[in-house]
């Protein structure tokens, strides 16, 4: 078989990907499943005034870009490199959604014009040199003060393998230490991670927040008994956020 005249399998995954992965086929639901944790996502990390520049890089169908307008933002955009995706953003009725490649559309900012920038469930899709190459470019994009918002799968976690294999299009996970030393070799100031906490919004969901406390605490327990340390700043999620502050 001559490889040469295969396609990238990153351009073959991304041109169907809505058809092929089941983590994101059935848009219209999956917003109003997601409501609850991505307006609490906007309302704690996002900047206060509501004209604020924001930019969600890898933004899937929108949701992020739908939850901040659905709270007054009015200068949120994003860009995702799957025409299915931002397809679906249309049919959506989400604005603000082109198609476009992460780092061209990084290129295309001024520098020091951004509030914020997110990358979503994405930072992981990429080696290490790109990664470092990103946030550098997302620093330099930033305006002092501003957030660089990533979601990615936390290798601390018990089902860490189920977020990291999750997807195909996936090569890493991270822990706190490793997003942390990552960022702040790039000359991000601080660097807070956050676990995936269950957000209110039924039934199904208060029992899951109120049992929560109760598997943290047994996980540190394991983590105390294991290492000795206390885990009192430990994420146990299979995902985890970071915000990086400029």
């Amino acid at each position: 078989m001559d490889n040469s005249r295969s396609p990238d399998y990153r351009a073959r995954l991304l041109a169907r990907y809505v058809s092929t992965h089941t983590s994101v086929s059935g848009a219209r639901d999956g917003l109003a499943r997601r409501r609850a944790f991505l307006e609490r996502l906007v309302a704690e990390h996002f900047p206060p005034a509501r004209d604020a520049a924001v930019l969600d890089l890898g933004c899937g169908h929108g949701a992020i870009v739908w939850a901040a307008r659905n709270l007054g933002y009015t200068n949120v955009t994003g860009v995702d490199a799957s025409p299915e995706q931002v397809a679906a953003a249309k049919e959506l009725g989400i604005p603000g959604v082109r198609q476009g490649d992460l780092r061209a559309a990084l290129d295309e900012l001024a520098p020091g014009s951004m509030d914020a920038i997110i990358l979503f469930d994405l930072f992981h899709y990429f080696d290490k040199n790109e990664q470092m190459a990103i946030a550098d470019a997302v620093f330099r994009a930033l305006k002092p003060g501003g957030h660089f918002i990533l979601h990615v799968p936390n290798a601390e976690a018990i089902f860490a393998g189920r977020m990291r294999y999750w997807d195909m299009l996936a090569n890493d996970a991270f822990t706190r230490a490793s997003i942390e030393q990552l960022l702040r070799a790039c000359d991000f100031a601080r660097v807070a991670c956050f676990e995936d906490t269950p957000a209110v919004h039924g039934l199904k969901s208060r029992i899951r927040a109120l049992l929560w406390p109760v598997v943290r605490a047994a996980m540190r327990l394991i983590l105390a008994i294991e290492t000795g340390e206390s885990g009192r700043d430990a994420v146990f999620s299979q995902c985890l956020l970071a915000v990086a502050t400029k």
